[in-house]
């Protein structure tokens, strides 16, 4: 997948679709928030799901984050984030799996805890 790539031009790739993904979140924009989304986390990130999750932010919106660290896989690149939210001190994780199919990059995990 990017067998060839350094880290900061696999960042360079994957820093733009996180910033998508989380812009989408922020604005209860469904289209938006799953745009690079492989079909199997489509499936699971609904417009119902996804506005379940929205209806309760006791944390506030996604603001910054910091690369902290990058896993290649055989089929997949693991991303790991120090992120930041509005209303809180408290860090949090942001957990992404990349893959990509037929062409397009695409998130196929993500968790934030």
């Amino acid at each position: 997948m990017f067998e060839n790539k350094s880290q900061k031009e696999i960042l360079e790739i994957l820093e733009p679709i996180m910033d998508n993904c989380l812009d989408g979140s922020n604005e209860g924009d469904y289209e938006k928030h799953v745009k690079h989304f492989t079909p199997r986390l489509r499936n699971i990130v609904t417009p119902e799901n996804l506005r379940s999750q929205l209806e309760y932010r006791p944390h506030g919106y996604f603001t910054k984050r910091e690369f902290t660290l990058l896993v290649r896989r055989e089929k997949s690149i693991g991303i790991v984030w120090k992120q930041f939210i509005s209303k809180t001190n408290d860090e949090f994780v942001n957990h992404a799996i990349f893959v990509e199919r037929d062409g397009e990059i695409l998130i196929d995990h993500c968790l934030i805890c």
